[in-house]
């Protein structure tokens, strides 16, 4: 089993995966609109697994903070392998990100993670004005400052952006959605492409979801590019139900596992 691919997986969890500027299919990212879905106090838990064999978990939960004496939100993504998947492989990843409540555009990103005995801790501070990101290296006492593209997300912004400022209605199948994420000190293009949609058997009952293809591009941090499909409960939650990343046998698995404080109702058939 591949453990370094949890870690991917884990990490492209922790986004939401992916994705705005010219392509087939959709462009920009509609930002001017706000579906206002989620609020304080939604928790999302989520198992990830190959077959039966429980490999990690990964949590999203969003609190409202005050920073430079403005009420926003932060979100915060853990993400952790257990048992015996942690014995070879351990991960310990966290990752914060401040925004505001109308759009969601980072403010403020921390990252501090353990991945197999690789480390980092960071702080990122977004100055809009100039298009820079201000990079505090904590662990290695170094400062930098990126340049940034404009209307970028970073790791886990891009979860709650997709939620609340893209409209799914307008999406036709085989259309693509693309983003720039900012992540490690670099722009990253993501695109993700709508498959159509299909209902998805859950612990909860079945959901009926929208399903994507997430595609990451190759680079620094990112190996060559992979393939994984995500489905999305098709309501106004807008929250992952499943992602899939295959390998040469079998797959790795994410499904919600735990679920509180949505700001809709959620939609599910119980399973009798």
């Amino acid at each position: 089993m591949n453990f370094k691919k949890i870690s991917t997986l884990l990490i492209i969890l922790n986004c939401f995966i992916i994705t705005g500027q010219g392509y087939v299919g959709v462009k920009a990212p509609f930002i001017n609109t706000s579906f206002d879905s989620f609020k304080a106090g939604e928790s999302l838990k989520f198992r990830i697994h190959y077959g039966f064999f429980n490999a990690s978990y990964a949590t999203l939960e969003l609190s409202e903070e005050v920073l430079n004496n403005e009420k926003i939100l932060k979100a915060t993504a853990i993400g952790r392998t257990t048992g015996l998947a942690r014995f070879f492989f351990k991960v310990e990843d966290i990752y914060e990100t401040y925004f505001n409540k109308s759009l969601v555009k980072p403010l403020k990103s921390t990252r501090n993670i353990y991945e197999g005995g690789y480390t980092k801790n960071t702080e990122t501070y977004y100055d809009y004005k100039k298009n820079v990101a201000n990079i505090n290296d904590i662990k290695n006492s170094k400062l930098s400052t990126v340049k940034i593209e404009k209307n970028v997300q970073d790791l886990i912004s891009t979860f709650y952006f997709l939620r609340n400022h893209f409209d799914v209605k307008n999406l036709k199948i085989n259309d693509y959605i693309r983003i720039t994420i900012f992540f490690d000190a670099e722009n990253y293009p993501f695109r993700m492409k709508f498959l159509g949609y299909e209902n998805i058997k859950t612990k909860f009952g079945e959901i009926n979801c929208l399903k994507f293809r997430p595609y990451i591009e190759s680079g620094r941090v990112f190996g060559d590019s992979e393939s994984l499909t995500l489905w999305v409960s098709n309501d106004k939650n807008k929250i992952p139900i499943k992602i899939e990343a295959g390998l040469r046998i079998g797959s790795i698995e994410a499904d919600l596992e735990e679920f509180r404080g949505l700001k809709h109702p959620f939609k599910v058939n119980i399973n009798e």
